[in-house]
């Protein structure tokens, strides 16, 4: 399976063509615009279902299905953590999916950006006993730990460690939490401000030694955003891709 999330700064109607070059089977669009604009532009790509989460029209959470498994909010979701979204995605296996993207959080500190996250993890602790896997737009790095006591970004590494779910960037890299030598985020679109917030963590069950993770190319994409796109391929959650693509 090859999952591909992007926080696209908004209007992804008018940047779908270049996402869609990687032949995703399940499309995570951060920031992206509600769904009813999504599917009038989109009516001639054969994508079978499109999800949409957000308080704003203009700014939500997508996700676009192409591939033939099922993928449903889960029952427990708690909208306490309004963007640590926990799926079920149903292929081969079943898998506990957490589309995240954090932000400041409007009347709690502590719960703002990582802390979100750091939140959520806890309270959906059994999900993560289980075969998870989160993606998306964290807004966190291990270089920002100091401005927490705790919950900050190495703790979060250390949580999920503990539970056999790793960042898959890091495991292929050998690279250390704040030593990314890839940005997936430049301020203000800026090459000379590199940071590495975007992330995929999964659980060591479903990572097969053709388990790829891809960053994209600042030349590339900062024309329409000043997030890269990360792209995830060959996870052994379901076996269809290799027959879509021949």
């Amino acid at each position: 399976m090859k999952i591909v999330s992007w926080n696209c700064n908004m209007a992804f109607r008018k940047k779908h063509a270049e996402i869609l070059e990687y032949k995703p089977d399940l499309l995570i669009i951060i920031e992206c615009e509600e769904k009813e604009k999504l599917i009038a532009e989109l009516k001639d790509i054969d994508f079978k279902e499109i999800l949409w989460y957000g308080d704003n029209p203009h700014k939500g959470i997508a996700l676009i299905r192409f591939g033939d498994f099922k993928i449903k909010l889960h029952k427990s979701y708690n909208p306490e953590f309004r963007y640590v979204l926990p799926f079920v995605l149903e292929a081969d296996r079943k898998v506990n999916l957490f589309v995240i993207w954090a932000m400041p959080h409007e009347s709690i500190r502590q719960r703002s950006y990582v802390g979100q996250i750091w939140a959520a993890v806890h309270h959906y602790e059994k999900l993560l006993k289980k075969d998870s896997l989160l993606i998306g737009d964290f807004n966190s790095n291990t270089i920002w730990d100091h401005t927490r006591k705790n919950g900050h970004h190495k703790d979060l590494v250390d949580f999920l460690a503990a539970k056999d779910i790793h960042s898959l960037y890091h495991k292929k890299y050998g690279e250390a939490h704040g030593g990314e030598s890839l940005p997936t985020q430049f301020l203000y679109r800026h090459q000379d401000r590199p940071y590495h917030l975007d992330y995929c963590f999964a659980s060591k069950s479903f990572i097969g030694k053709r388990t790829d993770i891809e960053i994209g190319k600042y030349d590339d994409w900062i024309g329409l955003s000043d997030h890269m796109p990360i792209s995830v391929s060959n996870l052994e959650i379901g076996n269809w891709e290799e027959k879509r693509d021949a």
